[in-house]
């Protein structure tokens, strides 16, 4: 479902330091470093900067092979500086029969989870599944219904505890009321006319634009996006690679 997500941390080292610290438990290696960024598949760390803050209050889930390696993620985490354990490894009935999880947390908020269901993980991806809090949960959802008219996810289930949003090519990500994710940068696959669509429709809806439609060849030759921030403020983006 997620082309990448990207965290803003403090200290990029140190950050690099302990994520490869608690995800090659569960089978995630660096898959590209450039001067400015980290990547483990589709999840991206970078430094904050004046105009770029800390992320905050986001909730990642990061596919487990198997038990045993949410337990090396858990013993991993617990055991490294710059983090601390809030949910022991155990059995979590609300993802599933077989699913079995553990968390992590952050001095900033974020919650960092690993996830065993017995489903296979994507090769290009490492993230099972998003939680965002939002202000606003109505209009939140709004937004991501534009967002996935464009992007081919759309909502799933919702109520007044939350909207979960699930594409065809699997994952997903929840919308819960309550202190806002910031700072947050979330993108989604797409083809250009997506792209098109994607931010003329949300400034239509009156959402502010964080960059029209257009190529960035600064990441490589060909990556055509457009980017519109959120409710809360979080920059939210599809992508066409142009890749064959």
């Amino acid at each position: 479902m997620f082309d990448h997500v990207t965290i803003r941390v403090p200290d990029r080292g140190a950050a690099q330091q302990l994520f490869d610290t608690v995800l090659t438990p569960l089978g995630l290696d660096t898959s590209y470093e450039s001067a400015t960024f980290t990547m483990w598949r589709d999840f991206i760390v970078t430094q904050t900067d004046a105009d770029h803050p800390v992320t905050g209050g986001a909730h990642l889930a990061f596919t487990a092979p198997s038990r045993d390696q949410v337990d090396d993620f858990w013993d991993a985490g617990s055991a490294a500086a710059g983090i601390e354990g809030e949910t022991e490894p155990g059995a979590r009935p609300d993802r599933g029969d077989r699913a079995y999880g553990a968390t992590l947390r952050d001095p900033s908020g974020n919650r960092f989870e690993a996830l065993f269901t017995g489903a296979r993980r994507p090769p290009e991806s490492a993230i099972d599944h998003l939680v965002l809090g939002v202000a606003d949960l109505a209009a939140a959802t709004a937004f991501y219904a534009i967002v996935g008219a464009s992007a081919g996810f759309a909502v799933a289930e919702a109520n007044q505890d939350g909207a979960t949003f699930t594409g065809p090519a699997g994952g997903w990500f929840r919308l819960v009321p309550g202190p806002a994710t910031e700072h947050l940068h979330l993108a989604f696959p797409g083809d250009d006319a997506g792209v098109q669509r994607f931010h003329a429709d949300a400034l239509a809806a009156g959402h502010r634009s964080n960059g029209v439609p257009g190529e960035r060849s600064q990441y490589h030759p060909g990556y055509y996006a457009a980017y519109v921030l959120d409710p809360d403020g979080n920059n939210i983006e599809i992508v066409d690679h142009h890749r064959s």
